[in-house]
């Protein structure tokens, strides 16, 4: 039995996951790990492919792709322990287009620089957070954050261009969604025993740190202690939301009037007038959804990552 089970995602990063893959053999090859590689065929086989990799009894189970790759994957191994299969220990080789996931976790992009972590095997345990509604009544898993209304749309509209990657892809989605996403639902939220109701532009719910490749949503969240980063933005202006723009790429929003953070294990929120466009990891929860139920499960997945004295 090999320890190691590969997932690659082909087309991550347009394509850079199945051109990655001979290197990441031969990388593995040399550092003398026993792995399996196997490729996804369509979307959540990445999750299926995990679960079974566990009931199998793989010890590691690592996604190649980005992170939605990464979020199929942890779902996969989420619910493999949650229905007592078993347990295996995450990897990730990030070749995708963003790495917001793996940038929380202390797994740098590239495929050398993640094999050389796989190699490497230091280990942690890290929080997994879970939200039900939308999409999944059922619940949906996800390791980095939640976004829901500006920051989700950002997200949508950045799948739609082709011809942009990485950060530039995501401000200028960020640009065009100021123009599309202007008038912010009523919302109720509710967490820690407060109730805010009010129009809200966006809600950022986060175990990480960053989302889309450079805007820090939560700069001091950690991982592995027990609580989400919330950072909620209520309506503004346009012209306030180009201000604020490079107050997120610095992390130094929480300054600014319009934006409330607050800290807790579990929050609710509720569409009262419109409706909550939403994403776990990058993946769609809904475009118009009514109430979102978010928790969060303290230390539930061991993943393989950089020693914190050597992590960015």
């Amino acid at each position: 039995m090999n320890s190691y089970k590969i997932i690659v995602n082909p087309i991550a990063g347009r394509g850079a996951g199945e051109k990655s893959i001979p290197r990441i053999k031969q990388l593995l090859q040399e550092y003398g790990l026993d792995f399996d590689l196997v490729r996804t065929e369509r979307p959540w086989h990445a999750a299926e492919l995990a679960q079974q990799a566990v009931a199998d009894g793989y010890a590691v189970v690592a996604a190649v792709g980005g992170d939605g790759t990464a979020n199929e994957v942890l779902n996969g191994l989420m619910q493999a322990k949650q229905a007592g299969v078993g347990t295996a220990t995450m990897g990730f080789i990030n070749v995708g287009r963003g790495n917001d996931f793996g940038f929380g976790v202390g797994v740098p992009a590239g495929a050398a620089a993640g094999c050389q972590v796989l190699q490497q095997g230091y280990r942690r345990l890290i929080d997994i957070g879970r939200v039900e509604g939308g999409l999944y009544p059922q619940g949906r898993y996800f390791g980095n954050g939640v976004g829901i209304g500006f920051d989700a749309v950002v997200g949508f509209e950045a799948l739609k261009m082709k011809h942009l990657t990485g950060f530039l892809n995501y401000l200028v989605a960020a640009l065009k969604t100021i123009f599309l996403y202007y008038r912010a639902p009523l919302v109720q939220i509710e967490y820690n025993n407060e109730v805010i109701t009010q129009r809200s532009l966006m809600i950022s719910i986060m175990n990480g740190r960053r989302m889309g490749g450079a805007f820090m949503m939560a700069p001091q969240s950690k991982i592995d202690d027990g609580l989400f980063d919330l950072c909620i933005a209520s309506q503004t202006s346009r012209a306030r939301i180009f201000a604020l723009i490079p107050q997120f790429m610095k992390g130094t929003q929480a300054s600014q009037p319009e934006i409330k953070t607050a800290r807790t294990k579990r929050i609710v929120v509720t569409a009262l007038e419109g409706v909550l466009p939403a994403h776990a990891d990058g993946e769609t929860l809904c475009t118009e959804g009514q109430r979102l139920a978010v928790e969060l499960l303290p230390r539930q997945i061991e993943i393989i990552c950089q020693a914190a004295e050597t992590a960015p």
